[in-house]
């Protein structure tokens, strides 16, 4: 038979005093029972957090980045360097468009058409193409009575006022109220120009306090 292992701790078993067993099993017994093979929760709880973080981080770049293009982002340029930050123009027909969808359209139709002898037409009409200190005007502080377009005339509806005016529904800037003239005024085969902010500043300081329009008053102006 082979010889035993002179470091095989079975060897000392016999000599092993009740002390020392004593010893070794409160050593064994200091820590909890290890019920779960090992397993720890935080390891596992961490790894999905972090590839959470990396996903998020992943999807924010690729859709913030620019694609690291050259003429989105310059690490060069120094903040505070004098040069006045480029103004975004924002087109007035995009926005007026926007703001005609908003309001106008219910009303006034998506083809500018109207209600047959009830909500007046802006296709072709005379008020549309013609003087800007009028349909302006109408934007501005609303219409009240008949109105004739295209020689038939429509009397079913009051039209409000969507300026900054006191009575005002609808409180729209002097930038939406040119944006959306501006708008119908090309829309449809219409033919007018382009209204300016500054003009519908001008007209609402003018008559800053004033009710809804009549046809006959509109008709008095330039």
């Amino acid at each position: 038979m082979s010889a035993e292992m002179p470091n095989d701790p079975r060897l000392e078993q016999a000599a092993a005093t009740d002390e020392s067993l004593i010893s070794a099993h409160e050593k064994a017994a200091a820590g909890e029972p290890d019920t779960h093979a090992h397993y720890r929760l935080l390891p596992l709880a961490l790894l999905f957090v972090f590839s959470g973080l990396i996903f998020f981080g992943g999807t924010y770049l690729n859709r913030y980045s620019g694609h690291f293009h050259s003429e989105i982002f310059d690490e060069r340029q120094m903040p505070g360097g004098g040069a006045e930050a480029a103004v975004v123009q924002i087109d007035p027909v995009v926005l007026g468009r926007k703001q005609y969808a908003l309001a106008c359209i219910t009303c006034h139709q998506a083809n500018g058409q109207g209600v047959p002898n009830v909500y007046p037409p802006l296709v072709g009409s005379e008020w549309v193409n013609g003087s800007e200190e009028r349909v302006i005007s109408i934007l501005l502080h609303g219409l009240k009575g008949p109105i004739t377009v295209e020689g038939k005339t429509y009397n079913a509806a009051v039209m409000p006022a969507f300026g900054q005016v006191p009575g005002g529904g609808y409180n729209w800037s002097d930038e939406k109220i040119a944006a959306v003239l501006t708008y119908v005024r090309q829309e449809w085969g219409n033919t007018g120009g382009p209204i300016a902010v500054a003009k519908v500043t001008e007209l609402r300081n003018k008559e800053a306090n004033r009710k809804e329009w009549t046809e006959a008053e509109l008709l008095q102006l330039p």
